[in-house]
């Protein structure tokens, strides 16, 4: 019998649409020998629905204990989708899932939260504040990020204090809890992870190739034909003691942060070859354009192999 597979995707996030994508990604490296697939929409407004595939128009209103539901794959991004919303939902429901677990996707998606921790275990992170912890002096540029939101959305670079107020502003328009961080000087890495605590596969690494301003992966009008001021390069062109140096930081963040499953460690190497925590995406993009499955593939693993060992590293010891 084929394993009943429930995937989740859109959500009440403001990163709704990339994962519809993603879910549409998915779908066409999905081995349909393998699986029985129940689509299962969250639309906009927060509705759940039982659609006909990874799209909404002619979804069914549905809840979770209608389906009998072997295991559980949450398409979702950002808000509600990587932060334990949706994983504690599903813990409850008693339903294996795939990815990361209630606290260690707390903890990722809260960017101050992982940086103490992985500041504990040993893993350099950039200076950083909240805003009551802000001093009264700051060194230039800075960036303004909504603690806990995916992608780029409301995140600003600030070149000096006269921009500060504005930046501040755009940022608590998706949390209320906001991050400001100092910038790091150095290329932006990114590692594919897949696995749980004992053997780790990692992907390629890549690394964003800037003519201008940051990063704003998910932030284009369409994406799908690239970026204006940005390039992904997979793989990174960085020496080989730099690419160990940066996959064996990856591991140890991936630990440190108790994740399982798959992840996307995002890092800078500094000038100087110290490797720095970005960020690490619980649930990365896995649209046409996004970095993670670029990654994988470029290690010989398609889409469809990593939604494979996702699923059975998701069952692990159940």
């Amino acid at each position: 019998m084929d394993m009943r597979l429930g995937i989740i995707f859109g959500g009440i996030g403001e990163e709704h649409h990339v994962s519809v994508k993603s879910a549409q990604e998915v779908a066409k490296h999905l081995d349909p020998a393998k699986y029985e697939v129940d689509w299962i929409g969250i639309t906009e407004a927060g509705a759940w629905q039982l659609c006909d595939g990874p799209y909404f128009g002619a979804g069914r209103p549905m809840t979770l204990s209608q389906l009998q539901l072997d295991v559980v794959l949450p398409v979702l991004h950002g808000k509600y989708g990587e932060d334990g919303a949706i994983q504690g939902l599903l813990e409850l429901s008693g339903i294996p899932y795939v990815g990361c677990g209630i606290q260690s996707s707390v903890i990722c998606m809260d960017k101050s939260l992982a940086y103490l921790v992985a500041r504990d275990a040993g893993i350099a992170v950039p200076n950083f504040w909240t805003e009551d912890t802000l001093p009264s002096e700051l060194t230039y540029p800075v960036f303004v990020k909504p603690a806990r939101s995916g992608s780029s959305f409301g995140v600003s670079k600030v070149n000096g204090p006269d921009e500060l107020p504005a930046a501040l502003a755009t940022a608590r328009q998706y949390d209320d809890k906001v991050l400001i961080e100092e910038g790091v000087a150095g290329s932006e890495i990114g590692c594919a992870m897949l696995g749980n605590d004992g053997e780790l596969v990692t992907g390629e690494l890549d690394h964003i190739s800037l003519t201008h301003g940051f990063f704003r992966i998910h932030q284009e009008d369409s994406p799908e034909d690239g970026s204006e001021n940005s390039t992904p390069i997979v793989p990174a062109q960085i020496s080989s003691d730099a690419r160990k140096l940066v996959q064996e930081t990856a591991m140890a963040i991936y630990r440190a942060l108790g994740c399982r499953g798959l992840a996307r460690v995002d890092m800078f190497l500094t000038n100087d070859g110290t490797v720095v925590l970005n960020e690490v995406n619980t649930m990365p993009g896995l649209t046409s354009y996004s970095r993670y499955p670029r990654m994988m593939a470029a290690a010989g693993l398609s889409l469809g192999d990593v939604v494979d060992k996702a699923v059975a590293l998701a069952l692990e010891g159940r």
